[in-house]
């Protein structure tokens, strides 16, 4: 298998520091707010990336922060506490209590989203809040080894101190506007220093420094390495996450453990624009996943459409397009299901190109087109078509095992029956007719060799 690496810009031939084992981290959501689809996009990469593993032969060791303190507005240490802003616009007292609550409804949303999407859990999903106390321990680490100093906003890390920092980015940034960093904290050594702890007299930890939050980057190193180690084999995330917190990640867990890389493989997805731009919750207006379902659109039919892109292949949501892949995904099931209840074995020769397809980076363009062309092959019998589909969905996910054969109204059955007597008549003419009035009311019709097939459309 060969993966595009972030850290290295280029594709390379995955191995694991492990034999046959992935240790993997996955950033989570900030549950201030509902996940958007554009958000969930990076869950779906992930779980393509996780289920290839698995069907490789790896033991995945996957783990998911679920950030309910510490990140700001701005992933640059910019702007109010998202949790904060969540608990304002919910007209809730500003508690740590709260705070949880706020973020154990959106997580339970979060967890909803993802088990419609049918993407399987990590092994460990972790509130930052319950890590404090590895957050303190790590910002000590570095405090010892010089690489922090106090303002009077909060303890930072000094960027200077790393001669290699930025790396994941490709060095030193040239920050433009974003120069105003300096204007927000005059007392910062450097424009891209970075919070590891913030002072707030309001609402906080305690903490050697005084009351606040840690930094949203220490959160997600004191988690990795707690869960997965000092270096472990890949981290996920959309690709906003590159310049900032990644980068940030990558310092700091470097800087306190000595050890390089932190991190074997960066991998990261596009984003999903919608109108042009980048869909963000700031706006206003955002499209969930509920959206979807509202306009009767299955989320596995949003899960098919990002499918049929590469992950790092930036999208353009529409509906229409949405619309079109849901059709599709609705006959990819109805030939499914016309395939009788027979399962037989793997296909070898289709199941070799389909290792090499998603094995490919996750081409899971190319994938979705051999499953199309394993359908119409005619030289492959209809229980190993089924087989070879089951096979292809352990990684694919999109719900063949679980679909449930279509209870055929009386009024459709007749319409077949009538069908079926044109055709014993020669009456090809009615025939066709019949099939017509057949689809408009929602139903195929498929003439095999084992006779006829009915489906919903």
């Amino acid at each position: 298998m060969k993966f595009y690496n972030t850290l290295t810009k280029q594709k390379e031939e995955f191995s694991s520091i492990e034999p046959k084992k992935v240790r993997m981290y996955t950033c989570g959501p900030t549950v201030y707010y509902y996940a958007h689809i554009g958000n969930l996009r990076a869950y779906i990469f992930a779980d393509i990336l996780c289920r290839t593993l698995k069907y490789n032969g790896f033991k995945v060791k996957q783990i998911m922060n679920i950030t309910d303190i510490g990140h700001l507005t701005s992933d640059a240490d910019l702007g109010e506490d998202k949790m904060t802003k969540g608990l304002l616009r919910e007209g809730k007292k500003l508690t740590l209590k709260n705070m949880r609550v706020l973020a154990e409804f959106y997580a339970k949303n979060f967890k909803m989203d993802l088990k419609n999407l049918n993407i399987e859990m990590p092994q460990k999903m972790l509130f930052a809040s319950d890590y404090v106390k590895e957050d303190i321990a790590l910002i000590k680490k570095l405090q010892q080894k010089g690489y922090t100093y106090k303002t009077n906003d909060g303890i930072y890390f000094n960027v200077s101190k790393m001669p290699d920092y930025g790396i994941l980015w490709g060095g030193k940034r040239v920050w433009g506007e974003s120069g105003a960093r300096i204007a927000e904290n005059s007392e910062k050594k450097n424009p891209e220093d970075f919070a590891l702890w913030k002072f707030d007299q309001k609402i906080g930890f305690k903490s050697p420094w005084g009351i606040g939050f840690p930094g949203w980057h220490i959160e997600c190193s004191a988690m990795g390495i707690k869960f997965l180690g000092e270096q472990f084999d890949i981290h996920t995330g959309g690709i906003d996450h590159i310049p900032v917190h990644h980068t940030n990640e990558i310092a700091q867990s470097e800087c306190a453990t000595g050890k390089k890389p932190f991190v074997r493989f960066w991998m990261h997805n596009e984003f999903v624009d919608i109108g042009g731009e980048k869909m963000a919750k700031s706006s206003g207006e955002f499209l969930r996943l509920e959206s979807l379902k509202s306009k009767n659109i299955s989320p596995l039919a949003y899960r098919f459409w990002l499918l049929m892109a590469n992950y790092r292949t930036k999208v353009n949501f529409n509906w229409e397009a949405l619309e079109g892949s849901e059709i599709a995904l609705k006959r990819l099931y109805g030939l499914y299901k016309g395939l009788g209840k027979p399962i037989g074995k793997i296909n070898n020769d289709y199941q070799v190109k389909f290792k090499e397809y998603i094995g490919d980076d996750l081409d899971t363009p190319l994938a979705l087109t051999l499953l199309w062309d394993l359908i119409k092959d005619e030289k492959i019998s209809n229980a190993d078509k089924k087989a070879t589909i089951l096979d292809f969905d352990k990684v694919l996910g999109l719900g063949f095992k679980d679909l449930k054969e279509d209870k055929i109204p009386k009024e459709i059955n007749k319409l077949v029956e009538a069908r079926a007597l044109a055709r014993k008549n020669k009456d090809f003419k009615k025939s066709d007719e019949l099939r017509v009035q057949i689809n408009s009311l929602g139903y195929e019709i498929k003439d095999t060799p084992l006779g006829v097939v009915i489906s919903k459309i």
